[in-house]
């Protein structure tokens, strides 16, 4: 009996750090949600406390008077076309340096984990420099597609990770089948790598989703704003009045898409990263 109250003792202590963690991390989210349903009043007179009613009012005036409705729109559309540029070139490219052997393969997988570490922000005056010099600032597409790239080295480690777990016999049968490397990459890898793939582009969507400073320095007419910045900016448009109902209904509009995206990818992404870390 004494033993088994010692062994159980760690497994105790593992649950009650467990659950500590799980409170603070759901406190904040819990507390902005009920929050976004107060009036400045109660706001300003316990930040803390429940709400008396439910002032759907706030989502209003944080979607239409706030300007983050356009701004919603304009994160989709930087969205759709991160995942299409991502699918484009990072499959072919992990297909590559996964299965081929050519001079400097090595070298060039070696680059892209380097990369990895380079943050868009530690380049951001080259890269504003670049783009302004193309003409392409205040451009959502030429934006998504410069925040595409900076994705590229994480995506491309973690796909041919995935790749190499692939048995190379699906592809010997397809070629003995007549397939070309077109037909086996898009036929065969593609769907079988599909966890993998998936994972990628929730990892890469909800970074672009959430990504503040280089939308801050290329997008700076509001026409063209994510909603990082759009949130950033929501008390200038609001004529610098602490409107906090607005605020906090404004988070959760930006909050649901990813709990969203996250509740129906969760087993491709914990699939896609435990197998493409093993083997990356």
């Amino acid at each position: 009996m004494e033993d088994s109250w010692k062994v159980s003792i760690p497994r105790r202590i593992t649950r009650f750090l467990m659950l500590f963690v799980t409170v603070i991390t759901l406190f904040p989210v819990i507390w902005n949600v009920y929050s976004s349903f107060k009036t400045n009043t109660e706001f300003l007179s316990n930040a803390y406390s429940f709400p008396s009613g439910l002032e759907w009012e706030n989502y209003t005036r944080a979607w239409s008077a706030a300007n983050i409705g356009d701004n919603f729109i304009n994160s989709i559309l930087g969205v759709i076309i991160l995942i299409a540029v991502v699918i484009i070139c990072v499959i072919p490219c992990s297909y590559a340096l996964a299965r081929y052997k050519f001079i400097g393969s090595k070298m060039i997988l070696s680059l892209f984990m380097a990369a990895i570490f380079i943050k868009a922000t530690y380049i951001i005056i080259p890269l504003f420099l670049q783009m302004n010099s193309l003409g392409l600032t205040n451009n959502l597409p030429a934006y998504s597609i410069l925040y595409s790239v900076t994705q590229f080295p994480f995506a491309i480690f973690l796909m041919v990770g995935y790749m190499k777990t692939i048995p190379r016999d699906y592809e010997e049968a397809a070629m003995i089948d007549g397939c070309n490397n077109f037909r086996i990459l898009t036929q065969v890898i593609a769907p079988m790598a599909k966890p993998g793939i998936v994972t990628v582009c929730m990892l890469s969507a909800i970074a672009i989703w959430n990504e503040y400073p280089v939308a801050l320095v290329m997008l700076t007419d509001e026409t063209q704003m994510t909603l990082p910045v759009g949130l950033a900016l929501l008390n200038i448009r609001a004529g610098y009045q602490a409107d906090y109902g607005a605020l906090f209904a404004a988070l959760v509009i930006v909050l649901i898409p990813t709990v969203i995206l996250y509740m129906f990818g969760q087993r491709y992404l914990i699939q896609g990263i435990s197998a493409g870390g093993i083997k990356g």
